[in-house]
């Protein structure tokens, strides 16, 4: 059983642009502009290609070179895609350049065979645009999914190898619907464009999950990590700083009188409190700090630093609250705070340097709040107590608790 190569080609075509509509329409219905980016460069790679597929020798100059050019821009669509997708402007002189590059070599150019280098040569810059757009994401997902960056890339120089192809025919004489490679490259389209959209698909899915993570781990009011999100992050960190033989420092932060903040401002007054805290802790850190809310007024950080340095940050922090001079109509509202310091050495756990850390807030709530106490030493007592009920069943263990005032 045989197929006529110009009816394979064009069922390929026809799979690209219905692959094209998918994506577009669910990007409209999705909102997610890249998706309808990607779509609009396999309708116009399709048409183009369709086109000039039926046309042949007997379409106009002119129009054989605008659908080539169309073609072009089809490339550099999915480059673009690939910018928006990844939260970037869309290049629009870049789009056009390639065009008019194709455009300007057909009017001034005789020879054929430079013509065809200078159209594979815009296909391959527009790939490599491409690749470098998505590996500049440099997020270990997308690197460890090498495909992802090679089949995109792959699409564009698809789009436009069946047209130089053709036109290397016929250079050589030969029958273009009737060779064996047309037929290869339909084939060939019709996988390139399903594995396309598989892997755009495959990046929206990671998108999304990543989405719905980094939802899972940030607490809505203050923007900052919640208790979830602050410990998973925390033990990356430590795993990190372990690694290289670096301290950790952590601290916890507790706003004093915050019920009765509550009770005479009302909640949502609370709540501008905690944002503005929140804001505080965030512009007094480094970039590599860590800092969540962990409780209802309670906050605390991890900073890969030495305890002294921690407690400097901390007093900043400290100082930076009490002369936030916040007032209400009911009248000024004392913004202060308590804050706990401890820090260990490499590879200290989280909930040790925690259990430490409250210790020294509580001292610190003991001393008359609004001030910075650091712990003296780590809770051993946490340790031995992991110890001496390794063997106990969960229901005869009971944890050391630190008193809080």
């Amino acid at each position: 059983m045989s197929f006529d190569p110009s009816t394979l080609y064009l069922f390929a075509t026809m799979v690209a642009g219905m692959l094209g509509a998918m994506l577009w329409l669910f990007g409209r219905q999705e909102n997610i502009p890249a998706l309808k980016w990607w779509g609009t460069a396999y309708l116009l790679g399709a048409a183009s290609v369709a086109l000039w597929t039926v046309g042949g020798s007997t379409l106009d100059r002119f129009v054989l070179l605008g659908l080539n050019a169309i073609g072009f821009a089809a490339c550099g669509m999915v480059w673009n895609a690939a910018r928006i997708f990844h939260g970037r402007k869309a290049n629009l002189p870049g789009l056009v350049l390639g065009p008019i590059a194709w455009i300007g070599a057909v009017t001034t150019i005789e020879d054929p065979a430079m013509r065809l280098t200078i159209g594979a040569g815009i296909v391959a810059v527009y790939a490599a645009l491409t690749a470098s757009e998505l590996w500049s994401e440099r997020r270990r997902a997308m690197q460890r999914r090498w495909i992802a960056i090679v089949i995109p890339v792959a699409h564009g120089c698809v789009l436009m190898l069946p047209i130089l192809v053709g036109d290397l025919l016929r250079l050589n004489g030969q029958n273009f619907v009737s060779s064996f490679w047309v037929s290869l490259f339909s084939i060939e389209l019709v996988l390139y464009a399903i594995g396309t959209v598989f892997v755009i698909f495959m990046m929206v899915s990671d998108r999304a999950v990543a989405v719905h993570k980094t939802a899972a781990s940030i607490d809505p009011l203050s923007g900052m990590l919640n208790r979830r999100g602050f410990s998973e992050a925390c033990a990356r960190v430590i795993e990190r700083e372990a690694t290289a033989g670096r301290p950790v420092t952590v601290m916890i932060f507790d706003l004093d009188h915050f019920k009765s903040i509550n009770d005479r401002f009302g909640h949502p007054a609370g709540d501008e409190i905690l944002k503005l805290f929140s804001a505080v802790v965030i512009n007094n850190l480094r970039i590599s700090d860590l800092s969540g809310r962990i409780g209802g007024e309670e906050f605390a950080a991890l900073l890969p630093c030495s305890l002294e340095e921690g407690v400097l940050v901390a007093e900043r922090v400290r100082e930076a609250f009490e002369n936030s001079n916040i007032t209400c109509e009911e009248g000024a509202v004392d913004t202060t705070v308590s804050i706990g310091v401890a820090g260990g050495p490499a590879g200290t756990e989280l909930e040790v340097l925690l259990a430490s850390a409250d210790t020294a807030l509580y001292q610190a709530k003991r001393g008359g709040r609004n001030r910075v106490e650091a712990a003296e030493e780590l809770p051993l007592s946490l340790e031995n107590w992991r110890r001496k009920t390794a063997g106990l069943p969960a229901s005869a263990r009971q944890k050391p608790v630190t008193a809080r005032a």
